[in-house]
C-alpha cells in the first residue's frame, strides 16, 4: 500500500487535548480504536451537551472534509489510539469498508436534521410545527400559506401533493376545491417525473418539494440554483441558496422522514435525482461521488454550526457583521484581501436569513449602512468595498460580546 493511502496511527495520553475548537483548520479526521473520548461544543443541539465516544466512533469530519476549523473539543478520556484518516484516503478508506461511509452520512443526516431544528428555534425564538409528526397533512398548511401569498403555482403543488398522501382526510374536500378555483391562475403546473428519471429540470419558482412531504431522493444539481425555505410563524425564512454542484434532499432519504423544508428552483435549472436504490449502488460503485456527498454535508454541518454561534451574539449590527464573515468564510474568500465583494443575497434576503422581521430589519440594515465600505448595488445585493474591514469590524464586536458575557 502507498504511504499516501497508509493510514496513520495517533497515541494521546489521558486528559490530553486531541483538537480544539475554533482552533486551526483541519487536516484529517480520527477513528478510535481503543478508549475514550469527551467531545464538547460551544453550541449545543437539542439540548445535548457533551458526548462520551468509544471504539468504532469517529469525530472530526465534519472539519476535515470541508477544510473549515475545528466545530468541537476532542479531549482523551484515557490513553486513546485513533486511526487518522486524510481527505485524500477517504475514498479508499469507503471502498475497503462499506458500512463506514453508512455510518458517517446517517450520522451527519440526523445532525443536520437536530441542527436545522435547533437553528430555526434559536434564530427565530420560537417553536416551529413538529413538520415529521405531522407529515403529509402538513401540506394543506404549506398550501394554505402559497395561496395568502398569491403564490397559485407554489399553492396547487402542495394541494396537489396533499390529496394524493391524504386523500381521506379532513381538509381533503377543501384542498380538491382550492385546486379548481387555481386551475385557471396557475401557469405552469410542475411536472411530474418518474423514479427512473434521473436528470430533470425546472423553471424559475418551480417547486421540487414541500416541507411535510415523504421524501426517497435526494438532488444533485447540474446547473442553476435552489433556494431552501421554511413557513415559520406565518411567513416564509429563507434557510440556502444552493448552487451547482450543491446536494439537498438527503435527509427525507437516508432517515426516510418527511421533507424539513421546501425547495424551489431560484432560476431555471436541472438537477440529478438519486433514489435509495441508486444511492447504495454508489457507495459501493462510485465512492469518488460518496465522498462529494461527505463533502458537501460537512460544508453545511459546519455552516449551520457557524449559524448558531451566530444566533448567540447579543449585539444585533455584531451579528450582521459575523453573520457577512460566516458567508465569506463559507465561500473561502481571502479574509485579508481588501478588495471588494457582492454577497450573493439581496439585503431582504440577508435579513430573512437572520429571523428578522422587515420592520426591525430595515433598522438593523441602516445601523449596518452607518459603515461605508457596506452600500447597496442597483440589484439590492449587498456590497463592501473591502473584505479585511469585514473581519476587523466582526472582530471588534465578538471582543464587546465577551466582555459583556463576563
Amino acid at each position: 500500500m502507498s504511504s499516501e493511502s497508509q493510514l496513520s496511527v495517533a497515541n494521546y495520553a489521558k486528559d490530553s487535548y486531541i483538537v480544539v475548537e475554533g482552533r486551526h483548520k483541519a487536516d484529517c479526521f480520527f477513528i478510535i480504536q481503543q478508549g475514550k473520548v469527551l467531545i464538547s461544543r460551544e453550541v449545543t443541539i437539542e439540548g445535548k451537551g457533551n458526548e462520551v465516544l468509544v471504539p468504532g466512533d469517529f469525530f472530526g469530519v465534519v472539519s476535515a472534509m470541508s477544510s473549515h476549523n475545528h466545530i468541537e473539543t476532542a479531549q482523551a478520556l484515557t490513553d486513546v489510539v485513533l486511526i487518522a484518516v486524510r481527505p485524500q484516503q477517504y475514498v479508499s478508506l469507503i471502498q475497503n469498508n462499506i458500512p463506514v461511509a453508512t455510518k458517517i452520512l446517517m450520522q451527519f443526516s440526523k445532525q443536520l436534521r437536530a441542527l436545522d431544528k435547533t437553528l430555526t428555534e434559536v434564530t427565530l425564538k420560537k417553536g416551529e410545527k413538529n413538520v415529521e409528526a405531522d407529515g403529509p397533512h402538513h401540506l394543506f398548511a404549506v398550501a394554505e400559506y402559497y395561496v395568502r401569498q398569491k403564490q397559485y403555482n407554489q399553492a396547487f403543488y402542495a394541494y396537489t401533493k396533499y390529496l394524493r398522501h391524504c386523500p381521506k382526510e379532513k381538509n381533503s374536500a377543501a384542498a380538491a376545491n382550492r385546486l379548481e378555483d387555481l386551475a385557471s391562475r396557475v401557469k405552469d403546473v410542475s411536472k411530474e417525473y418518474g423514479q427512473g428519471e434521473l436528470n430533470r429540470s425546472y423553471k424559475k419558482d418551480e417547486m421540487l418539494f414541500a416541507e411535510g412531504e415523504p421524501g426517497d431522493e435526494f438532488f444533485v444539481i447540474q446547473k442553476g440554483s435552489i433556494k431552501i425555505t421554511k413557513i415559520v410563524d406565518n411567513k416564509e425564512v429563507l434557510l440556502a441558496t444552493l448552487k451547482s454542484g450543491d446536494i439537498f434532499g438527503e435527509m427525507a432519504l437516508l432517515e426516510g422522514k418527511p421533507r424539513a423544508a421546501s425547495a424551489l428552483a431560484g432560476e431555471d435549472c436541472s438537477v440529478m435525482a438519486v433514489n435509495k436504490a441508486n444511492f447504495e449502488l454508489m457507495i459501493k460503485n462510485q465512492p469518488q461521488l460518496i465522498a462529494r456527498v461527505t463533502t458537501l454535508l460537512s460544508d453545511r454541518i459546519w455552516f449551520i454550526f457557524k449559524q448558531l454561534e451566530n444566533a448567540l451574539i447579543i449585539n444585533p449590527v455584531g451579528r450582521m457583521y459575523d453573520a457577512l464573515l460566516v458567508q465569506l468564510e463559507k465561500n473561502r474568500v481571502n479574509l485579508e484581501s481588501k478588495v471588494p465583494y457582492v454577497f450573493g443575497f439581496t439585503w431582504r434576503e440577508f435579513v430573512g436569513m437572520m429571523g428578522l422581521s422587515e420592520k426591525e430589519g430595515n433598522v438593523r440594515m441602516g445601523e449596518l449602512m452607518k459603515n461605508k465600505n457596506i452600500q447597496l448595488d442597483e440589484n439590492g445585493k449587498i456590497y463592501v468595498s473591502s473584505i479585511a474591514d469585514i473581519v476587523k469590524q466582526t472582530d471588534l464586536y465578538r471582543r464587546m460580546d465577551k466582555n459583556r458575557r463576563t
